[in-house]
């Protein structure tokens, strides 16, 4: 009875090997997939669109955008025009909602 524990043990890392030679073959050959997927026996569909010249360029994370002034403030007209461009929005909104909460309801 107490040999039986050890052979379970030598399986279970066997398994464990095995599983773990499995996953790192394939990382290997998923860094290759780039270059399998060019190769003219694998081929790719017929619809695919040509790839251009120019790798894509990089976004431009770094750049930082251009210091603002002191006086960020809006004039006295545009925040008048822009609060009541909020006031038409907000009672634009008022009028949509009551019809859209009845909705909501009687689907229940």
């Amino acid at each position: 009875m107490t040999g039986s524990g050890a052979g379970n043990e030598t399986r279970a890392g066997g398994r464990a090997s095995v599983l773990a030679a499995l996953l790192a073959l394939g990382l290997v050959l998923g860094g290759c997939a780039s270059t399998v997927a060019d190769l003219p026996v694998v081929g790719a569909p017929s619809n695919l669109p040509a790839r251009s010249a120019q790798p894509g360029e990089y976004l431009p994370v770094h750049d930082i955008p251009t210091a603002r002034s002191k006086d960020s403030t809006l004039a006295p007209a545009d925040q008048a025009k822009l609060e009541a461009d909020l006031i038409k929005a907000r009672d634009r909104q008022a009028v949509a909602a009551p019809a859209d909460a009845a909705a909501k309801t009687s689907a229940r």
